[in-house]
């Protein structure tokens, strides 16, 4: 194809200055390579394809089953596309992440966006690159490169106002849940140790709950043992251990009637005891005067006829 003189050339900036967005748009889609791909001029290895987007094999690979998903309206980079259509490619995208890792037993996947000619981007239509990776591939293999914190620190500082003011957030809200992170990241063991869930123990015949490391939880039957959440065990009509509240449990001191009671059983028994004690006292001192007295039993007559 022959090159364009610098005549023509300068016509065509010329005529382009001149276009409307929707008619740039239009030229745009008219020579992209993708466009031509979705109407069916080119020929491509179609893997998937609904109303609004279709994904494609890549001709130039960078991996076995590099797949590129595409929306079916011409977008050249993502600040074009609508977010109802982003967040359906970025579902899409889930979906076909996981079958590459179950059909091609993949160890991973990189999904990524070359958004902008600096990034990588070759084509002036906006699309998901996806691609199944193994372990030591050395596929993107990239040098590591740090920045300096002083950097870090300004760029993060260029970047909240801006974002803070298209998102609609509150710098003072923002500050302070960056605050909150930087403690987390310093404290994180500490932190993840607080969150956890307080639980007590019991059973289901128990009228007090423990904690975990209880004596009397660990004596508990793994059969027996009933988990409860805080709030179940305080609306629960169990009392807490000792261990919980961390007061002395006080012994409950029996009441006039009860300790009557108790005196009376005892006296019962008591002389229950007597009455049979006497019994066999008396049945033994009727059986030793018999022989005393020379009284023969049955036993010893018997004896003289053998």
């Amino acid at each position: 194809m022959p090159q364009p003189t610098e005549e023509q050339r300068k016509q065509w900036e010329e005529k382009i200055k001149n276009m409307s967005p929707e008619e740039l748009q239009e030229l745009q889609k008219q020579q992209c390579i993708f466009c031509q791909i979705v109407s069916g001029k080119i020929p491509s290895k179609k893997v998937y394809e609904d109303k609004s987007c279709i994904a494609i094999l890549d001709i130039n690979p960078a991996a076995k089953g590099h797949l590129l998903l595409l929306p079916k309206e011409h977008y050249a980079i993502m600040p074009q596309v609508p977010e109802k259509v982003l967040g359906h490619l970025s579902i899409v995208t889930k979906n076909l992440s996981q079958v590459l890792l179950k059909v091609l037993r993949a160890d991973g996947t990189t999904v990524f966006i070359a958004n902008g000619t600096a990034a990588g981007q070759r084509a002036q239509h906006f699309l998901f690159h996806l691609f199944p990776r193994k372990s030591g591939d050395g596929v993107i293999a990239a040098e590591e490169r740090l920045v300096s914190q002083e950097m870090t620190m300004k760029v993060k500082a260029a970047l909240e106002g801006r974002l803070l003011k298209l998102l609609g957030g509150k710098k003072e809200v923002a500050a302070k849940e960056s605050k909150k992170s930087e403690l987390k990241a310093e404290t994180r063991p500490l932190a993840a140790k607080v969150q956890e869930p307080e639980v007590f123990i019991t059973s289901a015949a128990a009228k007090r709950y423990h904690k975990e490391k209880c004596p009397f939880a660990q004596n508990i039957p793994a059969a027996n043992k009933v988990v409860l959440s805080k709030e179940e065990a305080e609306k629960s009509a169990r009392k807490p251990c000792t261990c919980v509240s961390g007061k002395k449990i006080p012994l409950v001191k029996p009441n006039d009637g009860q300790r009557k009671e108790k005196k009376e059983k005892k006296e019962k028994k008591d002389k229950t005891e007597n009455h049979l004690r006497q019994d066999q006292e008396n049945k033994g001192n009727k059986e030793r005067p018999s022989r005393a007295k020379g009284k023969a039993s049955l036993d010893d007559i018997a004896n003289l006829f053998k």
